[in-house]
């Protein structure tokens, strides 16, 4: 027992040091791959951008981000966690996010033409989206480590809150660097690299904390005689059928198709956001980007908040119900509240937010309940890789309506009708997210004795 007193994950300090090591390069994740969002309108009007990207053109570059991990790399970087360990696997994987963002910002600073930028950057894009993919499933599975019985959905909902606040900075701060220049103005490269620039210098503070928590985790194990790799039997090794077994597990596939489509809803909707809420709500740029970034702020107030409930309550798929429905109600008062009146995007907003911080609280944590310790790095990789999916789809769908519809620059009526069919997929999605929870709910009834509803403190 003295033993395991002594240990650093027995020790406060450490864990909220190791947790704090662990939340940066989200942050810098998150940052970096939102540094557009509140730009979006500019690429309405390519003529105006030396970078000369249009709407499709950005939809295109955004999808990047999950192109290689539906195309099974995260399955396969997952099951190298369960085999190799976090600390191995996790650093390359980091260093890969911070490499792939370097090639992004290299392609969109170099003045190449367009078509060549773009094919750049969607490869730094590419592998910037599997480092940051695997480096949350990284974190995930350390916080699980460290604050194994102590308060692990107060700790992923701070991870969480914190990443988020990379992207509520993101989202703040680039109308001010890259700042509204009068009709006829063009955006130089200099203008449009500048949020890149500082999302590649937060990364690389990133990568340092990642090597401190390297260096704790590799402490703790050597105190406890354990290993990052979950392999303590050879029956408990893994093996490739592992996947078949994760997959045939019937909630699992609810939480993964709950990830998907909830996910879509909120982060694919940050990336065209402006250019929906300018023409629905007559709304400037300024209250826009406000607007935008109440998403990301609302979730760092209340996720924290989510999780010590969940901790302490229980009702996990009582939560995501209702944070499903609360996005759901969100996107259809969007679409269908009377166009011109701010009050009703502020309100959508805020629903969007709070849903957006209660889905997360109660559906992380529910995984390790549901799939056995060894498997859980490719747990989380396959929610990661049926996320990712539509990451990779919704963009370019949504781009190219933007694209299609708005022929004429500055046609109102065009701008509107671009949004409102933008909008029409984002309450799809979500409806079916609602039909997934509510299942999810009636499982968990049929399955008590699994404890996805069961308080953890």
């Amino acid at each position: 027992m003295s033993t395991l007193k002594n240990t650093l994950r027995d020790s406060r300090w450490a864990r909220w040091l190791a947790l704090a090591c662990l939340v940066v390069p989200m942050f810098a994740s998150y940052f970096f791959d939102d540094m557009f969002s509140s730009l979006s309108e500019l690429f309405k009007n390519p003529e105006m951008l030396e970078l000369g990207w249009d709407m499709a053109d950005y939809g295109f570059y955004a999808s990047g981000y999950s192109f290689l991990c539906i195309w099974g790399g995260l399955i396969i970087c997952g099951a190298l966690l369960d085999k190799f360990g976090v600390r191995l696997v996790g650093s390359i994987f980091v260093g890969m996010m911070a490499g792939g963002a370097a090639l992004v910002t290299f392609a969109i600073s170099a003045g190449f033409t367009p078509e060549k930028s773009l094919t750049i950057a969607y490869i730094g894009c590419m592998l910037f989206g599997l480092g940051s993919e695997i480096a949350g499933v990284s974190v995930t599975r350390s916080i699980a480590k460290w604050f194994e019985g102590r308060n692990m959905a107060l700790a992923m909902g701070l991870q969480l809150s914190i990443a988020r606040f990379g992207t509520a900075t993101a989202i703040l701060i680039a109308p001010m660097i890259v700042a509204q220049k009068p009709a006829g103005q063009i955006y130089t490269l200099a203008d449009t690299n500048k949020p890149a620039l500082i999302g590649l210098a937060v990364l690389a503070v990133g990568v340092i904390l990642w090597a401190v928590f390297v260096a704790m985790d590799a402490r703790f194990d050597r105190q406890t005689g354990e290993t990052d790799k979950v392999q303590t039997a050879e029956e408990d090794k893994f093996r490739f059928s592992d996947i078949w077994k994760v997959l045939s597990n019937p909630r699992f596939l609810m939480i993964a198709l709950l990830c998907v489509t909830f996910y879509c809803c909120v982060i694919r909707f940050k990336k065209f956001g402006v250019s929906i809420l300018l023409p629905l709500f007559g709304v400037n740029l300024d209250i826009a980007t406000v607007l935008l970034a109440m998403i990301p702020f609302f979730t760092i107030l209340f996720t924290p908040l989510f999780g010590a409930l969940v901790d302490k309550v229980g009702k996990a798929t009582i939560w995501l119900i209702v944070g499903s429905a609360l996005v759901l109600v969100s996107h259809l008062i969007i679409t269908f509240a009377p166009q011109g009146v701010p009050a009703y995007a502020y309100i959508a907003i805020a629903l969007l937010g709070i849903g957006y911080s209660l889905v997360p609280s109660a559906m992380w944590p529910s995984v390790p309940k549901i799939i056995p310790e060894k498997n859980l790095g490719t747990a989380y990789s396959l929610i990661y890789w049926v996320q990712n999916l539509g990451m990779w789809a919704v963009p370019i769908y949504v781009g190219r309506i933007f694209t299609q519809t708005i022929t004429e620059a500055g046609n109102h009526a065009q701008e509107v009708s671009a949004a409102l069919a933008a909008e029409y997929v984002f309450i799809f999605l979500g409806i079916v997210a609602v039909i997934v929870s509510v299942l999810l709910r009636f499982s968990s009834g049929k399955h008590p004795d699994l404890g996805l509803d069961d308080r953890s403190v």
